[in-house]
């Protein structure tokens, strides 16, 4: 007997929802396994706008998956936008293969490109995702380049309900390298680190405004490079934006 799969609408979300379009239709009914249903989300978790001294940022950061409790398809994509310069600072795009292997976690691979900053990079990956005990929401993956550069990411963000409606989240980000990759800025190590708070208030759960502060800074042999190259090391950033659920 043939077992009835569901599949949530989406709604237009800009380049991510035509990216999830793509790769594998709106509206569709599919079964990732023999009596799981299949639902399709996308969240767009930032779009903010980041002011600072030096420079005015257009920045998001956004997914979206297909599936069901066990394998997903999933899409990601984050950037930042400089007005000041009329250019893309960093533009990536990943498409993960997802498979739960445990109640809260999800094992992730799959490929990453950036089109920003140029010349474009491509990259293997492989990583998890999910929420770490007291829920801590993380996202950790390695990336491999073709010329067999190894690159790797940890982002943790929590939750804290100061109301119903308003919550306070705090979020820290950190990056890796393990060989120098000049030619983008990157040194050897620990290479960068972003800490942030956000205090969003949710209209209903898929819309809410927020307001934030953000700081990053380069850190060792990248910090090394910014300096030669006469950039700043870090940067303290009052952060408007929304986040939206479909």
């Amino acid at each position: 007997m043939n077992s009835q799969c569901k599949v949530s609408k989406l709604a237009p979300a800009g380049f991510v929802a035509a990216l999830v379009a793509v790769g594998f239709g709106i509206g569709t009914r599919a079964c990732a396994a023999e009596g799981e249903e299949t639902y399709a989300v996308v969240l767009i978790d930032r779009l903010e706008y980041q002011a600072n001294a030096g420079d005015q940022v257009l920045l998001w950061d956004a997914q979206a998956w297909f599936g069901g409790d066990y394998n997903k398809f999933w899409v990601k994509t984050e950037g930042e936008y400089l007005f000041d310069g009329d250019v893309f600072e960093g533009a990536e795009f990943q498409g993960l293969y997802s498979r739960a292997i445990s109640r809260f976690w999800d094992l992730q691979a799959g490929v990453r490109h950036d089109v920003a900053p140029d010349p474009s990079r491509t990259f293997g990956v492989i990583g998890v995702q999910g929420l770490a005990p007291y829920w801590f929401e993380v996202d950790a993956a390695a990336f491999i380049d073709d010329d067999g550069k190894v690159e790797a990411r940890i982002e943790a963000e929590y939750d804290l309900l100061v109301t119903q409606r308003l919550i306070a989240q705090p979020r820290a980000e950190l990056n890796f390298a393990l060989q120098d990759v000049e030619e983008f800025g990157i040194g050897s190590g620990l290479s960068s680190i972003e800490l942030g708070l956000r205090l969003r208030y949710e209209i209903r759960r898929e819309v809410a405004p927020y307001v934030g502060v953000s700081w990053n800074r380069a850190i060792g042999k990248t910090a090394d490079l910014a300096r030669a190259e006469g950039e700043t090391v870090d940067s303290l950033s009052l952060v408007t934006g929304i986040r939206l659920w479909f």
